[in-house]
């Protein structure tokens, strides 16, 4: 089976293709206002460098959240339009599980934390001593104090913190959890897709794979364009 997978859920898109359960290409773009125009290309160019084309992939697959609503948005809006060219399924998976299995079979727990702004973060807490994470946590929006409050009760175990969150909010995690809390090497708090690869691989074998039009983002929380909405309507 041919996949190719993308993550445009943080200020780095991911993009692998894998042949057969083996990785043949995968690479890192800083996102900035020109994603959009470079996605695509960039996409092409890979697949150029594997020697397949659109057509020849089985699989598309895309983080789907939480993370940047632009870069969520025109990551799955790109897979859906391949796909759905091609005639193919789609998985879709968290960008914070992907984030964690940079880990993958460490006995120490994973709590990937993404800048949420707001003073908020996206975060979760992963169990990932297998292959594939098991969530402890599931994929939330909170202050970072809340959410750390939420570690504290979960579980006595120390763990490690990765992401451009973990590192913004770090002083806050060493005030609450103190020596529990570990903070990621700077080379591991980039997401890399081949991980999306593994997720979109299991969503095959357990036959959960979508249509495009079925695959949607999940944002978490509403966006400043929907919250302006609903406060004006409440005042008409």
């Amino acid at each position: 089976m041919n996949i190719l997978a993308i993550d445009t859920a943080t200020s780095f898109a991911s993009i692998a293709v894998a042949v057969d359960e083996r990785i043949v290409a995968e690479t890192l773009v800083s996102t900035d206002r020109t994603l959009s125009a470079r996605l695509v290309p960039e996409i092409e160019r890979l697949l150029a460098t594997a020697g397949l084309t659109i057509a020849d992939i089985d699989l598309f697959a895309s983080s789907i959240g939480p993370g940047s609503f632009t870069g969520v948005r025109g990551g799955v809006a790109t897979i859906q339009g391949l796909a759905l060219a091609v005639g193919k399924p789609c998985a879709g998976f968290s960008s914070l599980a992907m984030l964690a299995m940079n880990f993958s079979l460490s006995t120490t727990l994973i709590s990937p934390m993404l800048d949420a702004r707001k003073s908020e973060v996206y975060a979760a807490l992963y169990d990932c001593s297998s292959a594939l994470p098991v969530s402890r946590i599931n994929d939330c929006v909170l202050p970072p104090a809340l959410f750390l409050d939420q570690i504290a009760a979960t579980t006595s175990e120390r763990v490690v913190f990765v992401g451009d969150g973990a590192c913004r909010y770090h002083d806050q995690i060493n005030e609450r959890l103190g020596n529990r809390a570990l903070l990621a090497p700077f080379t591991l708090h980039i997401p890399h897709c081949a991980n999306g690869i593994l997720l979109a691989l299991h969503a095959s074998q357990c036959d959960t794979l979508l249509e495009p039009s079925q695959l949607l983002p999940l944002y978490l929380r509403a966006s400043d364009a929907e919250i302006h909405l609903t406060a004006k309507r409440k005042l008409l």
